[in-house]
């Protein structure tokens, strides 16, 4: 049976003045799956994770997102779309102010009626999915990066979204801390269903999490498919992208 499309974009252009960023760009992401989108720098992936969330404008092409044309909602449907998607900074984008708990607990907050001790209990369940019970009343300066990426995490997850968008989430973790986090996203995947859609430089985290790969080139989508055929690709661009890998993690993936 076919997977469900929780993002479906078809001729997707943008342009800011006379330069164009993206030029026809079509792909989709399937429920269930970690869609990565790849390229170097000016390649438009910015501008297509913008697109997706909404906080651009759709000029010319289509993009649907848990089945809704995001060009055509009203205010009050475009809040219940943002409610269904969580979304996961580079920095964390952690309130220094507030603990731990009460960063995790603020989209309940602002969100929902839930009363203090069922969300309460949500926040204890959430941070002990991302193995951070323990810090339950420390404050993010007290944290290291990966603690404050986990955190973030578990604020995205806060809501039970459907659907995770994923910006550079390893950016600045050591190896090891890189690892930890990765392994959560696909415990996430197994354990909530929750569909991820991830923009990265990490060529690792790309071989432990990526079903599938979107590949853009100077605004245009030169590969899309599984990570398997994008590390056979002969477009000049992936090529070179996944030629960092050694030997042993292509053997990881092939066998």
């Amino acid at each position: 049976m076919e997977k469900e499309k929780v993002i479906d974009v078809q001729e997707l252009n943008a342009s800011f003045d006379d330069h164009v960023v993206l030029k026809d760009v079509s792909f989709s992401a399937y429920q269930g799956e970690v869609t990565v989108v790849l390229g170097g720098s000016g390649s438009g992936k910015t501008t297509l994770f913008r697109h997706l969330l909404g906080l651009l404008p759709i000029h010319k092409g289509n993009v649907s997102v848990l089945g809704r044309d995001v060009a055509t909602l009203r205010e009050v449907e475009q809040l219940e779309l943002y409610l269904q998607m969580g979304v996961f900074y580079q920095s964390g984008a952690l309130l220094s102010s507030l603990t731990v708990a009460e960063n995790v607990a603020l989209p309940l907050v602002q969100h929902t009626s839930m009363p203090p001790p069922l969300i309460d209990e949500i926040v204890r369940m959430k941070l002990g999915l991302v193995n951070l019970g323990h810090a339950y009343y420390q404050y993010p300066a007290e944290l290291s990066g990966g603690m404050v990426k986990r955190v973030a995490l578990a604020r995205a997850i806060a809501m039970d979204p459907p659907l995770l968008f994923c910006d550079e989430p390893g950016a600045g973790l050591d190896p090891v801390s890189l690892e930890s986090l990765d392994q959560l996203l696909l415990n996430l995947k197994e354990q909530l269903g929750i569909s991820v859609l991830m923009v990265t430089h990490e060529v690792t985290s790309i071989l432990r999490v990526a079903d599938r790969v979107v590949f853009l080139d100077e605004g245009v989508v030169a590969f899309e498919g599984a990570l398997k055929e994008a590390l056979r690709s002969d477009h000049p661009a992936v090529k070179a992208f996944f030629a960092v890998l050694k030997t042993e993690h292509l053997k990881e993936i092939f066998g």
